[in-house]
């Protein structure tokens, strides 16, 4: 190993502004590796940089680690992404963009009126989701969500 090829934690904490734990970690969910010293140091090639900056990268788009511990697995031999990877794999991720700005599109909109099923107040319930027919279509805030108040399938009336 030669010092000019190699990080050491600290450096590569330094240059990728990722704490050393938080390498560690990335270490630890395989989205990086090392070599180690005689000594049991960790040492890293600089090309790891790269794979850090993509880390941080798809994890500020919203994606989660094991989301892109996939997307690191489909380059060849754990290489370091290139421009190239970084075009076709981000050009995968637009539709869960999209999905996701239109969600925060829908909150910013319906921030001062709803928290996501109709019943910001018992008075609004009533009127926008009687008998809690949002329970229906799953947990969570479903109109804020995406879902809408025709999406619930009203029950069969019983005799």
């Amino acid at each position: 190993m030669t010092a000019q090829r190699y990080l050491t934690i600290g450096e590569l904490a330094r240059r990728s502004g990722v704490a050393a734990s938080g390498l560690r970690f990335y270490e630890s969910l395989g989205l990086i590796t090392s070599t180690r010293t005689a000594g049991n140091q960790r040492r890293y090639e600089r090309t790891v940089l790269r794979r850090v900056a993509f880390v941080r990268t798809a994890a500020r788009l919203g994606l989660t680690l094991d989301q892109i511990g996939a997307a690191l697995a489909t380059l060849p031999d754990g290489r370091t992404p290139t421009a190239a990877d970084w075009r076709r794999l981000s050009a995968s991720w637009r539709g869960l963009l999209d999905e996701r700005i239109a969600t925060l599109e829908r909150l910013r909109d319906d921030l001062d009126s709803c928290i996501g099923c109709g019943c910001l107040s018992l008075e609004r319930c009533t009127l926008q989701n009687p008998d809690d027919r949002a329970a229906a279509l799953g947990p969570g805030p479903r109109y804020l969500e995406g879902d809408s108040p025709s999406d619930v399938v009203p029950p069969v009336e019983r005799l």
